[in-house]
């Protein structure tokens, strides 16, 4: 086992760094070798209680802390991240296997926000009421929820925490954060960032193991007051039925199968070469992710030769090695899963444009060849299974109406992408398409300021913008006689 002593390997509660109660542990794997790189405790009821607890006392005093303190501390903790963005990317990288550039890329994404939410904790806002009566007052106040249960998946181990965090900590609220499996030791260096920058114990509080019986335990208990959970539709599921006894409300998003389309007025090798490479970043495993491709019959061809080209041009490898642009898939999960959905659209007439295999060159490790498929339809699974894997499905479309239809075919409503140099065409087809984000000529979307979120089977409530950071305080309402 190789283990980097300056990396946290124990759970965070009540400010102290604490192994399980009965000292079981579990092991991180190197998706890139498929070695084991170090372990972390797996939290007992007791820890989990001792941590319910820590946020209830935390929650207390950090509530009562004014907002110019709490954005100062907010702040602080993305500026460690910064100064840390090296050791904290390299430990990403070695637990979830994305390129260290792209690691680095997403340490600056939390940190900014921490800077945001900063900025946010000043900008709580009530109002005062102007009502029928001159004999009172009316005003309504928000103050924060109270404690948080969060729950993040391991594509963004760094990012999708400090989503949940940063608010949280902005709006009053201590937290309780349980981390992937594959990738607790990022999130453990993020809770030492907000030790080090000054937010008191019990505020933060970041406990590992099994995801199931975390989450049952965390949300029987009256402490946790909001839920927050980045995960799969069957896991949101099951946090509603355990959120639904207490009566909590619970913010999820639960993935995607976002659709591209490419009208025909559009340069189709330089839209080939956005959707391309943006596809293919942390190797297709972004639930905004564009994963359906639906390209105007008039440039078809010439996209999809393009698109190959790009494809095929693209590094794979061990994500420390410089030059890598794709890294391993994330866990042996994910490459069954990319596998399965590859064989079963052969199977049904897809053509294999390139890809479609595990790298020749790599004895172990969770690596497949970035994929490009076509001749697809709507009888293979891939386009309406959400992928979470490097595979590119290109189809076509005659008409905006058959685009849109097609684009909206699926349960999942998260994210959309239109190519067009066309404003009409851009804005109708961003209105009518059934997901709560929409790209026009780009695949990047999220910022900190911007509120994050879908509708359908993708969930409800948002992360980010003002939106989100309102679903982490409640509204009193309070009238007063003169």
């Amino acid at each position: 086992m190789q283990t980097d002593e300056k990396i946290p390997r124990e759970m965070y509660i009540g400010g102290e760094w604490v192994a399980a109660s009965d000292g079981n542990r579990m092991d991180v794997i190197d998706p890139a070798t498929e070695e084991v790189i170090d372990s972390v405790p797996v939290a007992t009821a007791e820890d989990l209680d001792r941590a319910l607890e820590a946020a209830r006392s935390g929650w207390q005093s950090w509530r009562e802390v004014d907002a110019w303190s709490r954005s100062a501390v907010v702040r602080k903790i993305g500026e460690l991240l910064r100064e840390r963005t090296d050791v904290i990317a390299r430990t990403m990288t070695a637990e979830q296997g994305k390129p260290l550039a792209e690691a680095a890329g997403e340490v600056g994404g939390a940190a900014d926000s921490f800077d945001w939410h900063a900025d946010e904790a000043r900008r709580i806002y009530g109002r005062i009421i102007d009502g029928p009566s001159r004999d009172h007052r009316l005003l309504v106040i928000r103050q924060s929820i109270g404690p948080v249960a969060a729950f993040t998946p391991w594509n963004f181990p760094i990012l999708l925490p400090s989503r949940k965090i940063a608010p949280a900590l902005a709006a009053g609220c201590s937290i309780i954060l349980k981390p992937a499996e594959e990738t607790p030791r990022t999130a453990l260096l993020l809770a030492e960032c907000c030790a080090e920058a000054g937010v008191p114990a019990g505020v933060v509080n970041v406990v590992t193991g099994n995801p199931a019986e975390i989450s049952r335990h965390l949300l029987a208990s009256d402490t946790i007051r909001k839920v927050s959970v980045t995960s799969s539709v069957p896991v949101g599921r099951e946090v509603l039925r355990n959120a639904a006894e207490g009566i909590k409300p619970v913010t999820l998003e639960l993935g995607g199968h976002s659709p591209v389309l490419v009208f025909a007025d559009v340069d189709p090798a330089a839209a080939a070469e956005v959707c391309a490479r943006g596809k293919f970043r942390n190797n297709g495993q972004v639930c905004i992710a564009a994963s359906r491709f639906y390209v105007h019959e008039k440039i078809a061809a010439a996209f999809t030769e393009r698109f190959v080209a790009v494809v095929e041009s693209l590094r794979v490898g061990n994500g420390r090695d410089e030059g890598v642009d794709v890294g391993p898939l994330s866990n042996a999960r994910r490459l069954e899963a990319a596998e399965s959905l590859v064989a079963d659209a052969v199977a049904k007439g897809a053509e294999v444009k390139t890809g479609g295999c595990r790298p020749p060159e790599f004895e172990r490790g969770f690596f497949y060849r970035p994929t490009v498929l076509g001749n697809v339809d709507t009888s293979m699974r891939i386009m309406s299974e959400e992928p979470f894997c490097p595979v590119a499905p290109i189809a076509t479309f005659a008409s905006f109406d058959e685009a849109i239809e097609k684009a909206n075919s699926t349960e999942f409503g998260l994210a959309g992408y239109v190519f067009t140099n066309d404003t009409k065409t851009a804005f109708l087809a961003a209105e009518q398409l059934d997901v709560g984000m929409v790209g026009v000529n780009e695949l990047v979307l999220a910022t900190a300021d911007v509120p994050f979120g879908g509708i359908k089977l993708s969930g409800y409530g948002r992360e980010g913008g003002s939106e989100g950071m309102g679903s982490y305080t409640v509204a009193k309402y309070i009238k007063l006689k003169l």
